[in-house]
Protein backbone atom coordinates (compact mmCIF):
# COMPACT_ATOMS: atom_id res chain seq x y z
CA UNK A 1 0.00 0.00 0.00
CA UNK A 2 1.46 3.39 -0.98
CA UNK A 3 1.93 6.12 1.62
CA UNK A 4 -1.11 8.17 0.52
CA UNK A 5 -3.48 5.20 0.69
CA UNK A 6 -1.90 4.26 4.00
CA UNK A 7 -2.69 7.75 5.33
CA UNK A 8 -6.27 7.53 4.10
CA UNK A 9 -6.64 4.10 5.66
CA UNK A 10 -5.33 5.39 8.99
CA UNK A 11 -8.37 7.70 9.11
CA UNK A 12 -10.70 4.90 7.96
CA UNK A 13 -11.22 6.36 4.47
CA UNK A 14 -11.60 4.05 1.49
CA UNK A 15 -8.86 4.46 -1.14
CA UNK A 16 -11.26 5.00 -4.07
CA UNK A 17 -11.13 8.65 -5.14
CA UNK A 18 -14.01 10.74 -6.44
CA UNK A 19 -14.35 13.85 -8.58
CA UNK A 20 -14.50 16.98 -6.42
CA UNK A 21 -17.10 19.54 -7.55
CA UNK A 22 -15.78 22.18 -5.13
CA UNK A 23 -12.44 22.09 -6.94
CA UNK A 24 -14.12 22.27 -10.34
CA UNK A 25 -15.98 25.43 -9.29
CA UNK A 26 -12.93 27.10 -7.73
CA UNK A 27 -10.30 26.05 -10.27
CA UNK A 28 -8.12 28.62 -12.01
CA UNK A 29 -6.44 27.61 -15.26
CA UNK A 30 -3.17 28.40 -16.93
CA UNK A 31 -3.34 30.84 -19.81
CA UNK A 32 -1.51 30.10 -23.05
CA UNK A 33 -0.26 26.87 -24.52
CA UNK A 34 -0.60 24.90 -21.26
CA UNK A 35 -4.36 25.52 -21.43
CA UNK A 36 -6.50 23.73 -18.90
CA UNK A 37 -3.78 21.24 -17.92
CA UNK A 38 -2.43 23.52 -15.17
CA UNK A 39 -5.10 23.92 -12.48
CA UNK A 40 -5.27 25.08 -8.87
CA UNK A 41 -7.74 26.69 -6.49
CA UNK A 42 -7.91 30.45 -6.11
CA UNK A 43 -10.41 33.01 -4.86
CA UNK A 44 -10.31 30.99 -1.63
CA UNK A 45 -9.39 31.46 2.02
CA UNK A 46 -7.30 28.97 4.02
CA UNK A 47 -10.32 28.42 6.27
CA UNK A 48 -12.21 26.87 3.34
CA UNK A 49 -9.30 24.51 2.67
CA UNK A 50 -8.33 23.62 6.23
CA UNK A 51 -11.86 22.71 7.30
CA UNK A 52 -12.17 20.10 4.54
CA UNK A 53 -11.59 16.44 5.32
CA UNK A 54 -8.38 14.70 4.32
CA UNK A 55 -10.32 12.60 1.79
CA UNK A 56 -11.86 15.74 0.24
CA UNK A 57 -8.40 17.26 -0.08
CA UNK A 58 -6.97 14.17 -1.80
CA UNK A 59 -10.02 14.12 -4.09
CA UNK A 60 -9.30 17.77 -4.87
CA UNK A 61 -5.65 17.04 -5.70
CA UNK A 62 -6.74 14.26 -8.05
CA UNK A 63 -9.43 16.44 -9.66
CA UNK A 64 -6.80 19.11 -10.40
CA UNK A 65 -4.52 16.54 -12.04
CA UNK A 66 -2.84 17.64 -15.27
CA UNK A 67 -3.56 14.30 -16.86
CA UNK A 68 -5.58 11.20 -16.12
CA UNK A 69 -8.01 10.96 -13.19
CA UNK A 70 -6.94 7.94 -11.16
CA UNK A 71 -9.56 6.16 -9.09
CA UNK A 72 -6.77 5.10 -6.74
CA UNK A 73 -3.70 7.14 -5.95
CA UNK A 74 -0.77 5.83 -8.07
CA UNK A 75 1.98 3.79 -6.44
CA UNK A 76 4.92 5.38 -8.24
CA UNK A 77 5.06 9.17 -8.17
CA UNK A 78 7.93 11.00 -9.83
CA UNK A 79 8.99 14.49 -8.94
CA UNK A 80 8.50 17.13 -11.67
CA UNK A 81 11.64 16.86 -13.79
CA UNK A 82 13.38 20.17 -14.47
CA UNK A 83 16.93 18.81 -14.55
CA UNK A 84 19.66 18.80 -11.92
CA UNK A 85 19.81 22.60 -11.72
CA UNK A 86 16.06 23.16 -11.26
CA UNK A 87 16.59 25.02 -7.99
CA UNK A 88 18.53 27.80 -9.73
CA UNK A 89 15.30 28.92 -11.47
CA UNK A 90 12.57 27.83 -9.05
CA UNK A 91 9.87 29.79 -7.29
CA UNK A 92 10.01 28.98 -3.55
CA UNK A 93 7.00 29.41 -1.27
CA UNK A 94 7.54 28.92 2.47
CA UNK A 95 4.54 27.72 4.48
CA UNK A 96 4.49 27.98 8.26
CA UNK A 97 3.08 24.54 9.08
CA UNK A 98 3.00 25.34 12.81
CA UNK A 99 0.62 28.29 12.51
CA UNK A 100 -1.86 26.34 10.34
CA UNK A 101 -1.68 23.19 12.47
CA UNK A 102 -4.65 21.94 14.49
CA UNK A 103 -5.03 23.95 17.72
CA UNK A 104 -6.79 22.00 20.45
CA UNK A 105 -6.63 23.70 23.83
CA UNK A 106 -2.93 24.43 24.35
CA UNK A 107 -1.85 21.68 21.94
CA UNK A 108 -0.60 22.29 18.40
CA UNK A 109 -0.55 19.19 16.18
CA UNK A 110 -1.27 17.50 12.85
CA UNK A 111 0.41 20.17 10.73
CA UNK A 112 1.12 17.61 7.98
CA UNK A 113 -2.63 17.36 7.33
CA UNK A 114 -2.89 21.14 7.05
CA UNK A 115 -0.03 21.20 4.55
CA UNK A 116 -1.82 18.58 2.44
CA UNK A 117 -5.07 20.56 2.59
CA UNK A 118 -3.28 23.70 1.34
CA UNK A 119 -1.74 21.91 -1.66
CA UNK A 120 -4.71 22.38 -4.05
CA UNK A 121 -4.38 26.17 -3.70
CA UNK A 122 -0.69 26.29 -4.67
CA UNK A 123 -0.18 26.77 -8.40
CA UNK A 124 1.73 23.90 -10.05
CA UNK A 125 5.13 24.37 -11.60
CA UNK A 126 5.34 26.39 -14.78
CA UNK A 127 6.43 25.12 -18.18
CA UNK A 128 9.99 26.39 -17.73
CA UNK A 129 10.54 26.40 -13.96
CA UNK A 130 9.46 24.56 -10.83
CA UNK A 131 7.47 25.72 -7.84
CA UNK A 132 8.73 24.45 -4.48
CA UNK A 133 7.07 24.56 -1.05
CA UNK A 134 9.48 25.11 1.86
CA UNK A 135 8.16 23.65 5.12
CA UNK A 136 9.13 25.94 8.01
CA UNK A 137 9.40 23.44 10.88
CA UNK A 138 10.17 19.76 10.39
CA UNK A 139 12.37 19.06 13.42
CA UNK A 140 11.12 19.61 16.99
CA UNK A 141 11.75 23.06 18.45
CA UNK A 142 13.65 23.27 21.74
CA UNK A 143 10.93 24.92 23.81
CA UNK A 144 7.19 24.34 23.48
CA UNK A 145 7.13 21.84 20.64
CA UNK A 146 3.56 20.66 20.19
CA UNK A 147 2.06 23.54 22.18
CA UNK A 148 0.71 27.01 21.53
CA UNK A 149 1.19 29.96 23.85
CA UNK A 150 -0.37 33.43 24.23
CA UNK A 151 0.71 35.93 21.63
CA UNK A 152 2.84 37.82 24.18
CA UNK A 153 4.92 34.73 25.09
CA UNK A 154 7.86 33.83 22.89
CA UNK A 155 7.81 30.35 21.41
CA UNK A 156 10.50 30.69 18.79
CA UNK A 157 10.65 28.36 15.81
CA UNK A 158 14.28 29.40 15.27
CA UNK A 159 15.48 26.37 17.23
CA UNK A 160 15.58 22.66 16.52
CA UNK A 161 16.37 19.30 18.11
CA UNK A 162 18.25 16.59 16.23
CA UNK A 163 17.98 12.85 16.90
CA UNK A 164 14.49 13.36 18.30
CA UNK A 165 12.26 12.46 15.37
CA UNK A 166 9.98 15.05 13.83
CA UNK A 167 7.98 17.86 15.35
CA UNK A 168 4.81 17.24 17.34
CA UNK A 169 3.47 20.33 15.58
CA UNK A 170 3.72 18.40 12.33
CA UNK A 171 3.14 14.67 12.86
CA UNK A 172 -0.22 13.04 13.60
CA UNK A 173 0.81 11.01 16.64
CA UNK A 174 -2.56 9.28 17.14
CA UNK A 175 -2.14 7.22 13.95
CA UNK A 176 1.54 6.25 14.20
CA UNK A 177 0.56 2.65 14.85
CA UNK A 178 -0.91 2.64 11.32
CA UNK A 179 1.45 5.00 9.49
CA UNK A 180 4.84 6.16 10.79
CA UNK A 181 6.05 9.75 10.99
CA UNK A 182 8.35 9.15 8.01
CA UNK A 183 5.53 7.71 5.91
CA UNK A 184 3.35 10.71 6.77
CA UNK A 185 6.06 13.02 5.41
CA UNK A 186 6.43 10.84 2.33
CA UNK A 187 2.66 11.02 1.73
CA UNK A 188 2.87 14.83 1.74
CA UNK A 189 5.78 14.79 -0.71
CA UNK A 190 4.01 12.30 -3.01
CA UNK A 191 0.85 14.42 -3.06
CA UNK A 192 2.87 17.57 -3.76
CA UNK A 193 4.77 15.87 -6.58
CA UNK A 194 1.50 14.66 -8.06
CA UNK A 195 0.37 18.30 -7.98
CA UNK A 196 3.49 19.23 -9.95
CA UNK A 197 5.16 20.90 -6.96
CA UNK A 198 8.52 20.20 -5.36
CA UNK A 199 9.11 20.24 -1.59
CA UNK A 200 11.84 21.42 0.77
CA UNK A 201 12.48 22.30 4.40
CA UNK A 202 14.21 24.99 6.49
CA UNK A 203 17.23 24.16 8.67
CA UNK A 204 19.18 26.18 11.22
CA UNK A 205 22.98 26.32 11.44
CA UNK A 206 23.55 28.63 14.44
CA UNK A 207 24.88 26.07 16.92
CA UNK A 208 23.37 27.56 20.09
CA UNK A 209 19.93 27.27 18.47
CA UNK A 210 20.32 23.49 18.04
CA UNK A 211 20.19 20.68 20.60
CA UNK A 212 21.15 17.02 20.25
CA UNK A 213 19.03 14.43 22.04
CA UNK A 214 21.00 11.38 23.19
CA UNK A 215 19.59 7.86 23.36
CA UNK A 216 19.02 8.23 27.11
CA UNK A 217 16.97 11.40 26.51
CA UNK A 218 19.69 13.71 27.74
CA UNK A 219 20.06 17.00 25.84
CA UNK A 220 23.40 18.50 24.88
CA UNK A 221 24.35 21.61 22.99
CA UNK A 222 25.13 21.13 19.31
CA UNK A 223 28.72 21.97 18.37
CA UNK A 224 30.21 22.19 14.88
CA UNK A 225 33.61 21.05 16.20
CA UNK A 226 32.01 17.76 17.33
CA UNK A 227 32.18 15.35 14.39
CA UNK A 228 29.36 13.18 15.80
CA UNK A 229 27.09 16.24 15.72
CA UNK A 230 28.16 17.09 12.18
CA UNK A 231 27.42 13.56 11.00
CA UNK A 232 24.02 13.66 12.73
CA UNK A 233 23.19 16.93 10.95
CA UNK A 234 24.14 15.45 7.58
CA UNK A 235 22.21 12.23 8.12
CA UNK A 236 19.12 14.07 9.39
CA UNK A 237 19.00 16.14 6.20
CA UNK A 238 19.74 13.16 3.95
CA UNK A 239 16.92 11.17 5.58
CA UNK A 240 14.41 13.89 4.66
CA UNK A 241 15.73 13.99 1.10
CA UNK A 242 15.20 10.23 0.90
CA UNK A 243 11.57 10.75 1.95
CA UNK A 244 10.97 13.02 -1.05
CA UNK A 245 12.10 16.51 -0.07
CA UNK A 246 14.35 18.10 -2.68
CA UNK A 247 15.36 21.49 -1.31
CA UNK A 248 16.96 22.79 1.89
CA UNK A 249 16.61 26.42 2.94
CA UNK A 250 19.63 27.28 5.09
CA UNK A 251 18.98 30.01 7.65
CA UNK A 252 21.87 32.52 8.09
CA UNK A 253 23.80 30.98 5.18
CA UNK A 254 25.25 34.36 4.21
CA UNK A 255 27.49 34.37 7.29
CA UNK A 256 29.03 30.90 6.95
CA UNK A 257 32.77 31.06 7.40
CA UNK A 258 32.67 34.41 9.21
CA UNK A 259 31.34 36.45 6.29
CA UNK A 260 29.70 39.83 7.18
CA UNK A 261 29.38 38.84 10.84
CA UNK A 262 28.56 42.38 12.11
CA UNK A 263 25.11 41.80 10.59
CA UNK A 264 24.73 38.25 11.93
CA UNK A 265 21.73 37.97 14.29
CA UNK A 266 21.83 34.26 15.08
CA UNK A 267 23.10 32.76 18.34
CA UNK A 268 26.24 30.65 18.33
CA UNK A 269 28.98 29.72 15.91
CA UNK A 270 28.40 28.81 12.28
CA UNK A 271 30.18 26.15 10.19
CA UNK A 272 33.50 26.99 8.61
CA UNK A 273 33.41 27.55 4.86
CA UNK A 274 35.19 24.31 3.90
CA UNK A 275 33.18 22.43 6.51
CA UNK A 276 29.94 23.57 4.87
CA UNK A 277 31.27 22.47 1.49
CA UNK A 278 31.82 19.01 2.96
CA UNK A 279 28.38 18.96 4.65
CA UNK A 280 26.43 19.88 1.52
CA UNK A 281 28.43 17.48 -0.63
CA UNK A 282 27.79 14.67 1.85
CA UNK A 283 24.04 15.38 1.99
CA UNK A 284 23.89 14.96 -1.76
CA UNK A 285 26.06 11.81 -1.69
CA UNK A 286 24.24 10.09 1.18
CA UNK A 287 20.83 10.79 -0.31
CA UNK A 288 22.12 9.71 -3.74
CA UNK A 289 20.41 12.76 -5.13
CA UNK A 290 22.29 15.06 -7.49
CA UNK A 291 19.45 17.55 -7.94
CA UNK A 292 19.01 18.69 -4.32
CA UNK A 293 18.64 22.47 -4.26
CA UNK A 294 20.41 24.24 -1.38
CA UNK A 295 19.09 27.76 -0.84
CA UNK A 296 21.05 30.21 1.28
CA UNK A 297 19.36 33.03 3.18
CA UNK A 298 20.75 36.30 1.82
CA UNK A 299 23.67 34.50 0.17
CA UNK A 300 24.07 37.11 -2.53
CA UNK A 301 26.64 39.17 -4.45
CA UNK A 302 29.77 37.00 -4.01
CA UNK A 303 28.54 34.48 -6.56
CA UNK A 304 31.59 32.23 -6.75
CA UNK A 305 31.83 32.03 -2.96
CA UNK A 306 28.33 30.60 -2.64
CA UNK A 307 28.38 28.50 -5.80
CA UNK A 308 31.63 26.83 -4.72
CA UNK A 309 30.18 26.25 -1.26
CA UNK A 310 27.50 24.10 -2.90
CA UNK A 311 24.53 26.47 -2.85
CA UNK A 312 22.04 26.59 -5.69
CA UNK A 313 20.24 29.85 -5.00
CA UNK A 314 20.30 32.84 -2.66
CA UNK A 315 17.78 35.43 -1.57
CA UNK A 316 17.31 39.18 -1.50
CA UNK A 317 19.82 40.56 -3.97
CA UNK A 318 17.24 42.53 -5.93
CA UNK A 319 14.50 45.00 -5.07
CA UNK A 320 11.36 43.23 -6.25
CA UNK A 321 9.42 46.51 -6.27
CA UNK A 322 11.20 47.33 -9.53
CA UNK A 323 10.49 44.84 -12.32
CA UNK A 324 13.06 46.49 -14.60
CA UNK A 325 15.77 45.92 -12.00
CA UNK A 326 14.80 42.26 -11.70
CA UNK A 327 14.89 41.94 -15.48
CA UNK A 328 18.32 43.63 -15.57
CA UNK A 329 19.77 41.12 -13.09
CA UNK A 330 18.10 38.22 -14.89
CA UNK A 331 19.92 39.22 -18.06
CA UNK A 332 23.17 39.90 -16.21
CA UNK A 333 23.14 36.46 -14.56
CA UNK A 334 21.69 34.41 -17.42
CA UNK A 335 24.95 32.51 -17.94
CA UNK A 336 25.14 31.54 -14.24
CA UNK A 337 23.26 28.25 -14.63
CA UNK A 338 24.40 26.52 -11.42
CA UNK A 339 23.87 29.29 -8.86
CA UNK A 340 22.14 32.66 -8.78
CA UNK A 341 20.51 34.89 -6.17
CA UNK A 342 17.01 36.20 -6.77
CA UNK A 343 14.25 38.55 -5.62
CA UNK A 344 11.74 37.95 -2.86
CA UNK A 345 8.23 39.15 -2.20
CA UNK A 346 8.85 38.78 1.54
CA UNK A 347 10.87 36.61 3.90
CA UNK A 348 10.54 35.06 7.35
CA UNK A 349 11.57 38.37 8.97
CA UNK A 350 8.67 40.27 7.38
CA UNK A 351 6.87 42.34 10.01
CA UNK A 352 3.84 43.18 7.89
CA UNK A 353 2.49 46.56 6.87
CA UNK A 354 3.01 46.04 3.14
CA UNK A 355 -0.12 46.81 1.11
CA UNK A 356 -1.82 44.26 -1.10
CA UNK A 357 -0.87 46.30 -4.16
CA UNK A 358 2.80 46.31 -3.15
CA UNK A 359 2.75 42.55 -2.64
CA UNK A 360 1.09 41.99 -6.01
CA UNK A 361 3.65 44.21 -7.72
CA UNK A 362 6.48 42.24 -6.11
CA UNK A 363 4.89 38.91 -7.10
CA UNK A 364 4.63 40.17 -10.67
CA UNK A 365 8.31 41.14 -10.69
CA UNK A 366 9.36 37.75 -9.34
CA UNK A 367 7.27 35.81 -11.86
CA UNK A 368 7.87 37.97 -14.96
CA UNK A 369 11.17 39.79 -14.40
CA UNK A 370 13.06 38.36 -17.37
CA UNK A 371 13.39 38.60 -21.14
CA UNK A 372 13.18 34.83 -21.65
CA UNK A 373 11.62 32.33 -19.19
CA UNK A 374 14.76 30.19 -19.43
CA UNK A 375 16.65 33.04 -17.72
CA UNK A 376 14.30 33.44 -14.75
CA UNK A 377 15.95 34.11 -11.40
CA UNK A 378 14.97 32.07 -8.34
CA UNK A 379 12.24 33.85 -6.38
CA UNK A 380 10.90 33.62 -2.85
CA UNK A 381 7.54 34.11 -1.16
CA UNK A 382 5.92 33.47 2.19
CA UNK A 383 2.49 32.02 2.96
CA UNK A 384 1.26 35.55 3.69
CA UNK A 385 2.02 36.60 0.10
CA UNK A 386 -0.62 34.16 -1.14
CA UNK A 387 -2.97 34.09 1.85
CA UNK A 388 -2.96 37.38 3.81
CA UNK A 389 -2.84 37.14 7.59
CA UNK A 390 -5.10 39.00 10.03
CA UNK A 391 -4.21 42.66 10.52
CA UNK A 392 -2.47 42.34 13.92
CA UNK A 393 0.08 39.64 13.12
CA UNK A 394 2.75 38.97 10.52
CA UNK A 395 5.10 36.31 9.21
CA UNK A 396 7.90 37.00 11.67
CA UNK A 397 5.61 37.13 14.69
CA UNK A 398 4.29 33.68 13.79
CA UNK A 399 7.88 32.41 13.66
CA UNK A 400 8.60 33.87 17.10
CA UNK A 401 5.26 33.01 18.75
CA UNK A 402 2.56 30.41 18.28
CA UNK A 403 -0.78 31.86 19.42
CA UNK A 404 -4.15 30.17 19.21
CA UNK A 405 -6.60 32.73 17.80
CA UNK A 406 -9.69 30.59 18.36
CA UNK A 407 -12.71 32.43 19.76
CA UNK A 408 -14.54 29.27 20.85
CA UNK A 409 -11.71 26.80 21.55
CA UNK A 410 -12.16 25.00 18.22
CA UNK A 411 -9.44 24.51 15.57
CA UNK A 412 -11.87 25.82 12.94
CA UNK A 413 -12.15 29.15 14.71
CA UNK A 414 -8.34 29.51 14.81
CA UNK A 415 -8.13 28.94 11.07
CA UNK A 416 -10.89 31.48 10.48
CA UNK A 417 -9.34 34.14 12.69
CA UNK A 418 -5.72 33.69 11.59
CA UNK A 419 -6.24 34.93 8.04
CA UNK A 420 -7.89 37.92 6.40
CA UNK A 421 -11.28 36.85 5.09
CA UNK A 422 -13.25 38.76 2.42
CA UNK A 423 -10.37 41.02 1.41
CA UNK A 424 -8.00 38.05 1.70
CA UNK A 425 -10.16 36.07 -0.73
CA UNK A 426 -10.20 38.95 -3.22
CA UNK A 427 -6.44 39.32 -2.95
CA UNK A 428 -5.93 35.58 -3.43
CA UNK A 429 -7.97 35.78 -6.62
CA UNK A 430 -5.59 38.43 -7.97
CA UNK A 431 -2.60 36.28 -7.04
CA UNK A 432 -4.25 33.46 -8.99
CA UNK A 433 -4.47 35.73 -12.04
CA UNK A 434 -0.71 36.41 -11.85
CA UNK A 435 0.08 32.69 -11.73
CA UNK A 436 -2.39 31.96 -14.54
CA UNK A 437 -0.14 33.86 -16.93
CA UNK A 438 3.10 32.59 -15.36
CA UNK A 439 2.52 28.81 -15.45
CA UNK A 440 2.46 28.75 -19.24
CA UNK A 441 5.88 30.33 -19.62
Amino acid sequence: MNSVNKLLDAFNYRPELEYDKFSEEKAYYGIGNVGSRKKWLSNVTPYELLTRSLKDSVNSIMTLSEGEFYKNFPDNIQTPNYGDNWGRFANYIEINNRSIAKMEGNCCKDGILSLIKMLPAIAPSAKSWASCIIVSHVFPIIFGDGYNKPVWEENSAYTMKLNSGYSNNLIVREIEDKISDKEQLKAFCDLAHFRGIKTGFRVLISEDQIKVINKDGREENFRWHNDEHVQLFINSCAELINLGFEAIFVDSAKHIGGYDCPNYTGIGKLPYYHQMQYILDEIRKRSNNTHVSIVGEKSSFDFDRYKNMGLTAGTAIINADNENEVRYWSNKLKYYREYAPGPEVSNDNDTGGRSYEDRLRRIHSCLFGFEYPSDKLPSFMQMEDLFPLRYDTNTHQLMMTNPNYSLDNTPESHWHELFAYDDGRAYNSRVGEEFAWAVGL
